[in-house]
C-alpha cells in the first residue's frame, strides 16, 4: 500500500512540475517573445534547459521550505501526513492546469502553499499551521510584485536617462552595456556560489565568492564591450532602433537569467510535498535526484504548454521593447533570486507581473491595459483558498480511500 502511494506521489509530482512548466515559463521568457528579441520555439529550449539547471543548482533551499516549515508533521500520523501533501499535490496541479488553460499566469507557490495550508488545517487544526512561516511566506507574495514594479521602473528610468536621453544614444549605449552585462553576470554568479552545492564544494568564503563574481563579470564586461564597440549602426536605421538591437542581446541573456531563477525557485513546488511522502511511505531520496526529476517535469511542461500564458505576459499587459524586457527580466530574476537564497518561496508570476507593470508605468498609466491586469489579481487572490478547499476534499476522499 506504502510503495502504491510513493508511485502516484512521483505521477502527482511530476504533473504538478508539467503544469509549473507550462505556466510560470511565461515568467522566464515571455517578454523576450513579447518583444521579439527570441522566437517562440527559441524561447522553448532555452528556457527547458535553464529552468532543468535552475533546478538542480540553486533549489534545494525553498525545497526546504515547503517540505518543513509551512506545517507542523509531528502533530499527525505519518499516514496522514503523506496522504496530506499528496491531496495538496493534487489540488495545487488541478488548479494551475485550469489557470494555463485560461492563459492566466497564476502562482505555483500560491497553489501548493494553499494546499498544504488546507489539510493541515482539516488534519491537524489550527497549531499545526506554521503562522510566522506563513505570515513571512504571504508578506512576501505582497512584496515581490511591489518590489519587481518599482525595480523594472527604476531601470527602464535609468537606461532612458543614461541613453535615450543623450544627443548620440547609440554611443552611449555602447559605453554602457558593459555595466549591465557585468551586473548581470555578478548577480547570477553570486546566486551560484552562495548556499549551493557548488558552493559547497569549492568551499571558499563569501569574500572570496564575492570576488571572483566581481573578476569573471568584470571580464564578462570587458567582452561584451569590445563586441558591442564594433556594432556599427545602419545609415537607414533609427538611432533607437539601433540601441534597441543593443539590449536584444542584452535582453536574451536576461531572459536566461529569469529561467534559471525560475527554475530554481519554483520546482520546490512540485518536489517539496514528493519529499515529504516518500521519506514517511517509503523511504529518504537523496535531493539532487528529486531537483532533477522536478526539473524535467519544468521542461516537459514548458515545451508542450507554455506558449499560452507567454501571450499574456509577453504582450497583453503593455507593449514590449527590448529595453523595457530587459528591465523586466533583471528586476524579476533579482526580486526571486534574492528570496530564494533566504528560503522565502515567493511567486515568480507576481515578481514578472509587477515589473511588467512597472515598465507600463514608467511610460504613464495609459500604456498599462488595466482590464488583463484585473483578471491576472483575481486569479491570484482565488489561488490560496480554492486550492486549500479542494485539498480538503481531496485529503478527506483519500482518507477513505487509504
Amino acid at each position: 500500500m506504502l510503495l502504491i502511494i510513493a508511485i502516484i506521489a512521483g505521477i502527482a509530482g511530476l504533473y504538478m512540475a508539467w503544469n509549473i512548466g507550462a505556466n510560470d515559463v511565461a515568467n522566464s521568457m515571455s517578454t523576450a517573445v513579447g518583444a521579439k528579441a527570441i522566437t517562440l520555439r527559441q524561447a522553448l529550449v532555452i528556457a527547458s534547459i535553464l529552468n532543468f539547471l535552475g533546478a538542480v543548482l540553486v533549489g534545494k533551499h525553498v525545497t526546504d521550505t515547503i517540505k518543513n516549515k509551512i506545517i507542523d508533521v509531528s502533530l499527525m500520523s505519518q499516514h496522514d501526513v503523506t496522504l496530506g501533501f499528496l491531496a495538496a499535490l493534487l489540488s495545487a496541479s488541478l488548479f494551475v492546469t485550469f489557470s494555463t488553460w485560461r492563459e492566466l499566469p497564476v502562482s505555483t507557490t500560491h497553489a501548493i502553499v494553499g494546499g498544504v495550508a488546507g489539510f493541515g488545517l482539516i488534519g491537524g487544526g489550527m497549531e499545526m499551521v506554521h503562522w510566522d512561516t506563513l505570515v513571512q511566506v504571504v508578506a512576501s507574495w505582497v512584496l515581490s510584485p511591489f518590489a519587481g514594479a518599482a525595480l523594472a521602473f527604476f531601470m527602464f528610468k535609468v537606461i532612458q536617462k543614461l541613453i535615450f536621453d543623450v544627443a548620440d544614444p547609440v554611443a552611449r549605449a555602447k559605453q554602457l552595456s558593459p555595466l549591465f552585462i557585468g551586473l548581470t553576470i555578478f548577480i547570477i554568479l553570486l546566486s551560484i556560489f552562495t548556499k549551493t552545492r557548488v558552493g559547497t564544494e569549492l568551499n571558499y568564503t563569501m569574500g572570496e565568492y564575492i570576488l571572483i563574481s566581481l573578476v569573471m563579470s568584470a571580464a564578462a564586461g570587458l567582452a561584451g564591450y569590445l563586441f558591442f564597440i564594433k556594432t556599427r549602426a545602419h545609415a537607414k536605421k533609427k538611432k533607437y532602433d539601433v540601441v534597441e538591437g543593443l539590449f536584444r542581446r542584452l535582453q536574451v541573456m536576461t531572459s536566461c537569467y529569469v529561467a534559471f531563477s525560475h527554475g530554481a525557485n519554483d520546482v520546490a513546488n512540485a518536489v517539496g510535498p514528493v519529499a515529504v511522502i516518500l521519506a514517511f511511505s517509503w523511504q529518504e531520496v537523496d535531493t539532487v535526484y528529486l531537483l532533477a526529476f522536478g526539473g524535467i517535469g519544468l521542461a516537459l511542461g514548458i515545451t508542450t504548454w507554455g506558449y499560452k500564458v507567454i501571450r499574456t505576459v509577453g504582450g497583453r499587459i503593455t507593449a514590449l521593447t527590448n529595453t523595457r524586457g530587459f528591465s523586466v527580466d533583471f528586476a524579476a530574476a533579482t526580486v526571486v533570486l534574492v528570496a530564494s537564497k533566504m528560503g522565502m518561496p515567493v511567486s515568480t508570476s507576481h515578481a514578472v507581473v509587477g515589473a511588467v507593470i512597472g515598465v507600463g508605468l514608467a511610460r504613464g498609466l495609459d500604456a498599462v491595459d488595466l482590464g488583463v491586469i484585473k483578471k491576472i489579481v483575481y486569479s491570484w487572490l482565488l489561488t490560496l483558498p480554492a486550492t486549500a478547499f479542494v485539498s480538503i476534499l481531496i485529503y478527506r476522499g483519500l482518507i477513505i480511500l487509504f
